[in-house]
């Protein structure tokens, strides 16, 4: 008698075709386990070019990934993703809410505004992966092992505590000459953290797990300062995608509600 092939575990990861989206996205499309992987990204040109690499480096996957086209600021781009979704594999088993932006440095190159610089980190890390969360909702009260991911930042009570990483000390004066500027970041991925709470409490009783995961300061191309990150000793994006994968794959279960990191918790 045949056995039956297990049906693929289906997870969509926001922000996939680079950093820790990327390196998540690796880390399902190699597993040995079978897994549908959405690689969300706002550039298709750029999701393809992530896939090609991907295969080049995991030739002999069994998995499949799949890209859509999303872009967080827009409510019609979430609406057609979902679409995508339904209409395509028809069902969702993990959301990673990873995309993120930073406009500290637009702000710092005057590029942008302070107000703008906030607003817009506020629209894509805050109010965009909220609507993307409520869209989706309904795919993940149908599955069986529903998971949430809400990936947090720099922004943890304990490295204000001990150090305002990685502001050095200011020198008495104005105006304060900040060379690597992270404050509108750090400030939406901290709300980010009690939307998190906040989505752990509306699905309690759905059986949906969440968590909040802080890969920590990796080298990623965040803001387009990945030289920056690297200089100051950030770690390989493959450590958060690691972590990802093993939240999925269950190994933090007991930790759920709360925001994770690689060798513990981060108090809130």
């Amino acid at each position: 008698m045949a056995t039956e092939t297990p049906a693929p575990y289906v997870v969509l990861i926001t922000g996939g075709n680079n950093g820790i989206g990327y390196e998540a996205v690796k880390a399902f499309y190699q597993s040995p386990k079978p897994y549908y992987i959405l690689m969300a990204s706002r550039s298709v040109q750029r999701a393809e070019a992530a896939v090609k690499k991907l295969q080049e480096e995991v030739p002999t996957s069994s998995n499949t990934v799949e890209i859509m086209e999303l872009d967080l600021v827009s409510d019609e781009s979430i609406e057609k993703a979902y679409q995508q979704v339904v209409n395509g594999v028809g069902r969702l088993d993990g959301l990673v809410n990873n995309a993120g932006a930073t406009f500290d440095f637009d702000y710092l190159a005057n590029k942008c505004t302070l107000r703008e610089c906030f607003n817009k980190s506020y629209d894509v890390n805050v109010a965009g992966t909220t609507v993307m969360t409520d869209t989706f909702a309904p795919l993940l009260l149908k599955s069986s092992n529903p998971r949430l991911i809400f990936v947090a930042g720099l922004s943890h009570i304990t490295v204000a505590i001990k150090e305002y990483f990685p502001t050095p000390p200011l020198p008495a004066g104005w105006p304060k000459k900040v060379e690597f500027e992270t404050i509108g970041y750090r400030a939406s991925k901290t709300a980010l953290n009690m939307v998190m709470l906040d989505w752990n409490h509306k699905f309690k009783a759905d059986g949906v797990k969440v968590w909040g995961v802080g890969p920590g300061m990796l080298a990623t191309d965040l803001g387009g300062q990945r030289h920056l990150a690297e200089k100051m000793g950030a770690g390989h994006p493959s450590l958060g995608g690691t972590l990802i994968y093993d939240v999925i794959e269950g190994e933090r279960d007991a930790d759920v509600g709360k925001v994770i990191e690689r060798g513990g918790l981060t108090p809130l």
